[in-house]
């Protein structure tokens, strides 16, 4: 298992490349506001999944004189989000199933 903002992150970038800005705001939206990086989180996280390759540099581009990095889910990203997402679906429902077995609630 791997933790809610790293399987986050991956679901950031699952459409597309974003730079680091667009990373924290998609996390942000898609943990419903529950969850929000802060820059040296979020770019330890993303160094480390660029180290095993889950992420890769997808380009730089300057913009109002700041440099944005812009990074990419690879494939073996790719399997380990959908592997993450599958084990995630797999517990609600144990666990939704347990909660339906409950007696004398």
């Amino acid at each position: 298992m791997i933790t809610e903002p790293t399987f986050l992150i991956l679901a950031a970038v699952a459409p597309g490349p974003l730079h680091g800005y667009a990373i924290l705001r998609e996390v942000e939206r898609l943990s419903g506001g529950r969850v929000r990086l802060r820059a040296g989180t979020l770019y330890a996280a993303v160094d480390r999944l660029v180290e095993h390759g889950q992420l890769a540099d997808a380009g730089d581009e300057v913009v109002d004189g700041r440099l944005r990095r812009y990074y990419a889910l690879t494939d073996d990203g790719a399997s380990r989000l959908a592997a993450e997402a599958d084990v995630l679906v797999a517990n609600a429902t144990a666990a939704r199933d347990q909660l339906a077995r409950r007696t004398g609630a």
